[in-house]
């Protein structure tokens, strides 16, 4: 009898071991990585209107690290250096990034937005940064893929 009362009680904690480790596995996506920017959208207010594809060599890249942000672009057609670093917050359907400093055509755009509020739909391989207009409607979306 007590050898399978043990073998019970044995059997029972693998169980619970095995289903612990399961849970770890379904953990939510994170932002932490590197990503590319692959298009963007325009929004009609509801949907999708118009889709704009990465041209003649443009690339953008962020970097997700704990708090912190760092994203830079690269436009052939544009002489302007872009970059900006900062932090960030994200909940599961919220990123917000705070920018410190960046390059002087950010710079400009630092004096007068700091915060930069987007809603987030966030996969483990790609996200959407969405911005919205007064009324709560999409306006415009960035679409990333991850690359690290």
């Amino acid at each position: 009898m007590k050898k399978i009362l043990g073998l019970v009680f044995l059997m029972l904690i693998l169980v619970s071991a095995t289903n612990i480790t399961s849970s770890k596995s379904h953990a939510s996506p994170s932002m932490e990585g590197t990503w590319e920017l692959v298009n963007r959208y325009n929004y009609d207010g509801i949907n999708v209107s118009d889709t704009l594809l990465n041209i003649n060599g443009y690339r953008q890249v962020k970097i997700y690290s704990k708090n912190t942000v760092m994203w830079t672009r690269y436009a052939p057609d544009d002489p302007k250096e872009w970059y900006g670093y900062g932090t960030y917050t994200s909940t599961d359907n919220s990123l917000s990034e705070k920018l410190e400093y960046g390059s002087k055509a950010m710079m400009k755009v630092l004096d007068t937005v700091q915060t930069f509020k987007f809603e987030l739909h966030l996969e483990d391989n790609f996200y959407s940064q969405i911005t919205m207009d007064e009324h709560g409607h999409p306006t415009f979306s960035e679409n990333y893929k991850r690359i690290d």
